[in-house]
């Protein structure tokens, strides 16, 4: 086989990246027959909320010595979303990196995993167009340099979910595919993506019937609700003065935004590998998160030092959408967005309303702001508005100059 003579020794042990699926499912007798070596199975929990049940059985029956079943939502959210949060992160503007930030968790756990079973190699399910293989892939090097890794898609004969499906039923592999859904979908505890199919002519606007987080701004309640979030150093806390742990937040959040229609966003963004591709999101929670955020980091962070956070935010963005988490200058990136979260400490208000997150109020110990430097009435001597002449003249020297021979 091709995949074989590309390795360059024998492969004993593969851990695959496995939901139960038709690809993985396909995947793990395919990789089996193919490399004729141990397969372990590895599922990560990062809020996708698919069913569990019966997946152990499943793996083992088509072929897997074990199945790993791992809950990482906690991590995702804490360590992960959190930090994009912070970062204030968006890719080209609008997306807010939900695929992005959870791959990186699963792929390292997956090396964690492969350590443990002494595997030599690792294996995905991702395609050879896409930006997850670049993710996955870029996480197993960094943390494993000699792991060998097998992507199925880039290989094998099959083409597409037909022939795969053939596969599995030749096989007796038991999957509940039918008729191909005329898009594909993606979720996790931040978000849920939908790209291909009917999705892929960027003219043609989705159904309303894909979404599952959110209601449309239409359809959305008719009465505004007002919610107070507290943050600590960046990260939210609380949510009307009720403590959260990060994962119970966030899926409040979600839930609260998804009743008002918030977060709904429709892209075409440049993959890494340089298309351009269509993608649909719903991120109900961390779109009332990002504008809360902004809002308590307008009186507590110091202006050059939102400029200089604010300048390395396409950085920021563009290293988590290409799959560099673990890069040594991605290491630095975060070290310095938690020194400027240090006094982002605080409340904001925002009303919610038919797909709008309106900040209404914010107050913090750490606030910069002071009324009665700031205020139009007297301000008793504590501003001398004569020095602003001065200011200006400086400011204005280089200007002047051009005109003055």
């Amino acid at each position: 086989m091709l995949c074989i003579r590309m390795m360059e020794k024998k492969i004993n042990k593969v851990v695959l990246a496995y939901s139960g699926g038709l690809d993985t499912s396909a995947m793990l007798l395919w990789i089996k027959e193919t490399y004729n070596c141990e397969v372990v199975c590895y599922c990560a929990d990062v809020g996708q909320g698919e069913e569990l049940d019966g997946l152990e059985e499943k793996a083992k029956a088509t072929g897997a010595s074990r199945l790993y079943v791992e809950d990482l939502r906690e991590e995702f959210v804490k360590d992960f979303v959190w930090t994009a949060v912070k970062a204030n992160a968006l890719y080209e503007g609008v997306y807010l990196l939900g695929t992005s930030l959870a791959r990186p968790v699963i792929a390292k756990r997956q090396i964690e995993i492969a350590r443990k079973e002494g595997a030599d190699a690792v294996a995905h399910g991702a395609t050879g167009k896409g930006n997850d293989q670049v993710r996955f892939e870029l996480t197993y090097y960094a943390l494993q340099p000699d792991i060998k890794v097998i992507a199925p898609w880039r290989h094998w004969e099959f083409k597409g979910r037909a022939d795969l499906m053939a596969y599995c039923e030749k096989h007796g592999i038991p999957v509940t595919a039918s008729a191909e859904k005329p898009y594909s979908m993606d979720r996790n505890l931040m978000h849920i993506s939908y790209e291909g199919g009917i999705l892929e002519d960027p003219w043609a606007a989705p159904p309303e019937d894909i979404f599952l987080l959110t209601r449309s701004p239409e359809n959305a309640t008719d009465k505004a609700q007002e919610i107070t979030v507290s943050f600590e150093k960046g990260e939210p806390v609380a949510i009307d003065g009720e403590k959260y742990g990060a994962v119970d937040m966030l899926t409040r959040l979600n839930e609260i935004g998804g009743e008002h229609g918030i977060g709904r966003v429709d892209l075409v963004e440049n993959r890494f590998v340089g298309m351009k591709s269509r993608g649909v999101y719903e991120t109900p929670g961390v779109t009332i998160l990002m504008a809360a955020h902004r809002a308590l980091e307008s009186i507590t962070m110091d202006r050059e030092v939102m400029r200089l956070r604010d300048s390395l935010g396409t950085k920021f963005a563009e290293a988590v959408y290409y799959g560099f988490w673990f890069a040594p200058e991605f290491e630095i990136l975060r070290s310095l967005i938690d020194q400027t979260q240090e006094t982002v400490s605080g409340d904001v208000r925002l009303k919610l309303y038919k797909g709008n997150v309106i900040v209404t109020g914010r107050r913090s110990a750490n606030s910069l702001y002071r009324e009665r430097i700031a205020t139009f009435e007297d301000d008793a001597g504590a501003y001398d508005q004569h020095d602003a002449e001065g200011f200006i003249k400086l400011q204005a020297l280089r200007l002047r100059l051009r005109q003055i021979e």
